[in-house]
C-alpha cells in the first residue's frame, strides 16, 4: 500500500533558469513524510508514529522539471525495506503532467535523550509493515 500525500509548490521555489530548484523536492517529500506519519494520524485521532527520526540518507532523480507553481503536487510514499533501527521510504513526486521525481531517504529512529539511533518499536515495525512494497531495483 503506498500513502498518497501532497506538497504545495510555492512560487518562490522557482529558481533562476525557470524551474523548480532542485533542493525544493526534498521539502516536498519532506512536508509529504509529515502527514504520512503525525498530521494524518492526528486528523484521524490515533496515535502519530516515528517523529523521533532522522534523514540519514536523501538521493533524488530528476524526471521531468516543473516550470509553474501555484499548485500541488502528489507525493506517494511507501516504505522499501525495513531494519533494526532504520527503514527506507521511496517517493513519487507527481502531477498531471506526469511523474517530475523519484526520491529514496533513509530514516534512523532516534532515542531523543541519548541522540543515538535506537531499535524500532514493534507498533513501528507494525505501521511500516503496511506500506512495505520491496524493490524491485
Amino acid at each position: 500500500m503506498r500513502y498518497n500525500g501532497k506538497a504545495h509548490v510555492r512560487w518562490d521555489d522557482i529558481d533562476a533558469f525557470g524551474h523548480i530548484n532542485n533542493a525544493k523536492y526534498l521539502t516536498y517529500i519532506q512536508e509529504a513524510r509529515f502527514d504520512f506519519t503525525w498530521l494524518s494520524r492526528v486528523r484521524a485521532g490515533v496515535k502519530p508514529y516515528l517523529v523521533d527520526m532522522v534523514v540519514g540518507r536523501a538521493e533524488v532523480d530528476y524526471l521531468t522539471p516543473i516550470y509553474e507553481a501555484g499548485f500541488d503536487v502528489g507525493v506517494d510514499i511507501w516504505v522499501s525495506r525495513i531494519g533494526n533501527s532504520s527503514f527506507d521510504m521511496r517517493y513519487e513526486i507527481t502531477s498531471d503532467k506526469g511523474v517530475h521525481a523519484k526520491a529514496r531517504t533513509v530514516q534512523v529512529a532516534i532515542d531523543m535523550d541519548t541522540k543515538k539511533s535506537r531499535p524500532l518499536a514493534e507498533e513501528e515495525r507494525e505501521f511500516l509493515m503496511q506500506y512495505l512494497e520491496l524493490d524491485s531495483e
